[in-house]
């Protein structure tokens, strides 16, 4: 194979970037050459844009039914996620998947069994790992440059939403629509990067979530969760899509030192003597660490979305390493579940999480969501992968 004949599942602002670029030559090695989406119109402003480079489907079935790609570039709403991959995985393509993985875990797990068996090569649209800030910051911690993690703390509260935002779509910020607020809207990559930079997990979560506390909506738009982790870390994550100015700031303490990262810069506190060491060895009465405020420069251009598709599509060509396997999709939203979940019990939830605990009050709120009964008196579903 010398081209990877590429189809996208869904027309929406997200999928109608994705196929630009793709279609403009942007990703070597890559050639657009479907789309599906169920509502009409999105085909038509397709046809209006490619004409007869590409075929046109009404349906994912339709699609890999038709024999023209060779991989799948999946996004549709967060409920299809997984679904719309374990169908392409098990016709035998090669899957990437927008953010979120999915809204619940049960369902990624599901997804991430069907892709072991496909064998096939399945990535996750987490575009910030393509961030060389973040990049750094995970080089620094796995060298152990910053020593053993005690804290990490990530404000993450820019990601202001007016209720105009709300009301432009019946299906946003609703259970049945799509699946939660900002967690699972605004906040996954934030949610993967946590882990994926610090390389842990915690071991139990508690949380504050409230629900249309700055919005007319069901779903959660400010959250405070600590959690911790197995080696006596502790962590902290504020978000919210109601504050303004918002802050976007990481902060990691180690044993030796301080990172942070705001305002697209990192800082690091590096300290002369870990502090572990100076605290056995100080005798003074009143002391401290000497410690260094350095820069960190970083290099390198942030490619973004473009740069996780290229990476899959070498991934399929030439077996390059994947950047964001798909498997690890189910990383951030066991995160965003725990969260939910122990706001939802008002108590501790311990990881691994309770799947089916989460699964049965998630339908709950499904089955009395304004969007869910909408759905029930139009049997109309017309949603846009947008955050």
């Amino acid at each position: 194979m010398n081209v990877v004949r590429i189809g996208i599942v869904g027309l929406g602002n997200m999928g109608s970037a994705h196929a630009q670029y793709i279609f403009n030559g942007k990703i070597k090695g890559a050639q657009l050459t479907a789309v599906a989406d169920v509502r009409e119109e999105r085909l038509a402003w397709g046809r209006d844009k490619w004409a007869d480079s590409v075929s046109y489907h009404a349906s994912l079935t339709d699609m890999l039914a038709s024999g023209n790609i060779d991989g799948v570039l999946i996004a549709t709403p967060h409920y299809h996620h997984p679904e719309a991959a374990i169908e392409a995985l098990q016709a035998g393509v090669h899957v990437l998947v927008e953010k979120p993985a999915g809204v619940y875990t049960k369902q990624v797990r599901e997804m991430n069994e069907a892709a072991a068996e496909a064998g096939k090569v399945f990535s996750m649209m987490y575009n910030q790992r393509t961030n060389p800030l973040y990049q750094k910051l995970r080089d620094l911690i796995a060298s152990g440059e910053i020593g053993e993690i005690r804290r990490t703390n990530w404000i993450i509260t820019n990601w202001y939403r007016p209720q105009s935002y709300y009301d432009s779509g019946g299906w946003r910020a609703t259970w049945a629509g799509e699946g939660g607020g900002v967690l699972i809207n605004q906040d996954p990559h934030q949610l993967d990067l946590w882990q994926w930079t610090t390389g842990m997990m915690p071991k139990r979560v508690r949380a504050f979530c409230s629900f249309g506390k700055y919005r007319n909506i069901e779903v959660e738009d400010d959250v405070t969760a600590y959690v911790e982790y197995e080696n006596g870390a502790t962590g902290v994550f504020i978000t919210t899509t109601g504050e303004a100015p918002g802050t976007n700031r990481f902060e990691i303490t180690g044993d030796r030192g301080k990172i942070v990262i705001e305002d697209n810069q990192m800082t690091f506190w590096r300290l002369r003597t870990p502090e572990s060491e100076f605290n056995r060895t100080f005798k003074g009465g009143f002391g401290e660490p000497e410690n260094w405020k350095i820069e960190i420069p970083v290099q390198g251009s942030n490619p973004e979305h473009p740069g996780i598709t290229q990476n899959w599509v070498n991934a399929i060509l030439h077996g390059t390493e994947l950047l964001a396997p798909g498997e690890e999709g189910i990383k951030g939203l066991t995160l965003s579940n725990a969260m939910l979940l122990s706001s939802w019990t008002d108590n501790w939830v311990d990881l691994p999480l309770d799947e089916e605990l989460f699964y049965s009050l998630l339908q709950e709120r499904i089955q009395n969501s304004t969007f869910q009964k909408k759905q029930v008196n139009e049997q109309t579903l017309d949603v846009d992968n947008t955050f």
